[in-house]
């Protein structure tokens, strides 16, 4: 049995003119996210944390944005995608913690709801799967209130432990 870490990161500039969606919940907010999918920086971010700790790359390697396939896609769709690479790896999550940071808008009304869509889509129990969000009190980019960003770190379990001879 194998134990994996892996940690993600993820940052997008605020758009006008799109939704805004974290953790497959749209956030009610006069901007949404700059970017080639749904912007989804929650998902995006924990999708890096999922491959990295399975050493399969990041994300722009499975989905990338020059690719008119995944032009607008829901990022709920890529994350249940890298579930079924995992899985084909014979590893699962143990858990997923993910940190939003963002100085707007107020989140804390919408992360059990985002807790609940990303343990089922990552298929594990509730408590598995945590979701924070703070704010850099009016420092950066994200407290000029320019963008999210998220931070994800998972432990993926199973599989079968590697030894190199190297």
């Amino acid at each position: 049995m194998s134990i994996r870490i892996g940690h993600g990161f993820d940052a997008h500039r605020f758009a006008s003119g799109r939704r805004l969606v974290l953790g497959g919940v749209t956030i009610p907010f006069a901007y949404g996210l700059a970017a080639h999918s749904d912007g989804d920086v929650v998902i995006h971010a924990l999708c890096d944390a999922l491959l990295g700790a399975a050493a399969l790359g990041d994300i722009g390697r499975h989905f990338p944005d020059t690719s008119a396939e995944f032009a607008g896609i829901d990022s709920r769709i890529l994350l249940r995608r890298v579930r079924n690479s995992l899985g084909e790896q014979h590893l699962s999550v143990g858990n997923a913690d993910i940190t939003i940071v963002a100085q707007v808008p107020r989140l804390a009304p919408f992360v059990d709801a985002m807790q609940g869509i990303l343990a089922g889509d990552l298929g594990v129990g509730r408590g598995q799967v945590n979701v924070k969000a703070t704010t850099t009190e009016r420092m950066g980019y994200t407290g000029r209130e320019e963008g999210i960003a998220v931070h994800a770190v998972v432990l993926l379990v199973g599989g079968t432990a590697q030894i190199s001879d190297r």
